[in-house]
C-alpha cells in the first residue's frame, strides 16, 4: 500500500473548485525540510484533497498552517510550454491534523481531535492518559480433560527385558 505521511508548512492558501461532477477538489502547496542540512532549501510538494475533505481543508486550514498530512503519494505527469514533459509529486491527503491538535480525516466516521483542552479541569497527569487498547484478558489455568493417571507414590524401577550387549575387549579380537 502506497502510504505518506509528512509534517509541512502550508504556503499556498488552499484553493477550492469542482470538478463538472460538482465533486469539490482542493489544491494546495507545502513544504518542508528536504534535508538534516539547514542551509539547504526546504522541499515544495502539491497536496490535493477529494470531496467533503476538500472543503473541510479549505475552510479549516490556511497559508502558515503547520500540519501533519497523511495520504497516498504518486507522479503525475505534466506538459510544460517548453514542448517537454515533466514529472511532479503529488500527495492525495486521506488525513490531515493540525500541529496544534485538530484533525479531518476522509473516512465517513467522525474523529475527535487527538488533544484538545478544556480551562475548566486541570490537564491529567501523563500516567492517568486513557488508554485506547481493549483490555487484555486474565490468564486462568489450564485444565487437562485426558485421562491420566495419578504419579506413584512408591517408585521401584522395573527389571529391564532388554540385557546390555558386552562390547568385546579390544585386546582379545584375534588379527
Amino acid at each position: 500500500m502506497n502510504s505518506c505521511v509528512l509534517m509541512a508548512e502550508i504556503i499556498q492558501e488552499p484553493q477550492l473548485r469542482y470538478t463538472s461532477d460538482n465533486l469539490a477538489v482542493t489544491e494546495m502547496l507545502v513544504q518542508f525540510p528536504n534535508s538534516q542540512k539547514p542551509e539547504d532549501p526546504p522541499a515544495t510538494l502539491k497536496v490535493v484533497g477529494w470531496g467533503n475533505l476538500a472543503t473541510e481543508i479549505q475552510q479549516n486550514y490556511h497559508q502558515g498552517d503547520r500540519v501533519i498530512i497523511a495520504g497516498r503519494l504518486g507522479m503525475q505527469t505534466v506538459e510544460r510550454q517548453e514542448g517537454f514533459k515533466e514529472k511532479r509529486a503529488e500527495l492525495t491527503v486521506q488525513q490531515i491534523q493540525s500541529v496544534n491538535g485538530s484533525f479531518i480525516s476522509s473516512s465517513s466516521t467522525p474523529r475527535t481531535p487527538v488533544a484538545t483542552e478544556t480551562p475548566s479541569r486541570p490537564p491529567t497527569p501523563q500516567n492517568e492518559l486513557p488508554t485506547y487498547e481493549p483490555p487484555r484478558p486474565t490468564p486462568t489455568p489450564a485444565t487437562s480433560t485426558v485421562n491420566t493417571p495419578p504419579p506413584a507414590k512408591n517408585y521401584e524401577p522395573q527389571p529391564s527385558k532388554y540385557q546390555p550387549v558386552e562390547e568385546p575387549d579390544p585386546d582379545d579380537i584375534p588379527f
